[in-house]
């Protein structure tokens, strides 16, 4: 399953959130892929697509993180998948 993540940077500090990256890499779980990470301007703010089958393997990294990052987590599908799935309906 895809999910689009919004991780707010607490105290807008992005280096509180580098080091530890740069130090211990990303701490995701085995089976949690993130395909795609964008930084906004600011660098308050990274926003990712991230896929993982069990949910939990999201809730296990989300867990590593919260104490310097706030998350938004929706679950996604690509456009050509909800075409597809919309297409006997239409």
């Amino acid at each position: 399953m895809l999910f689009f993540v919004i991780e707010d940077f607490r105290g807008r500090d992005p280096k509180a959130i580098y080091r530890p990256f740069r130090d211990k890499g990303r701490l995701a779980p085995e089976g949690f892929v993130v395909h795609h990470s964008w930084i906004a301007a600011d660098m308050s703010r990274c926003f990712m697509l991230v896929e993982a089958d069990d949910v939990t393997l999201l809730q296990r990294w989300v867990v590593e993180w919260a104490d310097i990052v706030g998350f938004e987590i929706v679950p996604v599908a690509t456009s050509k998948d909800t075409a597809a799935g919309l297409a006997p309906h239409l």
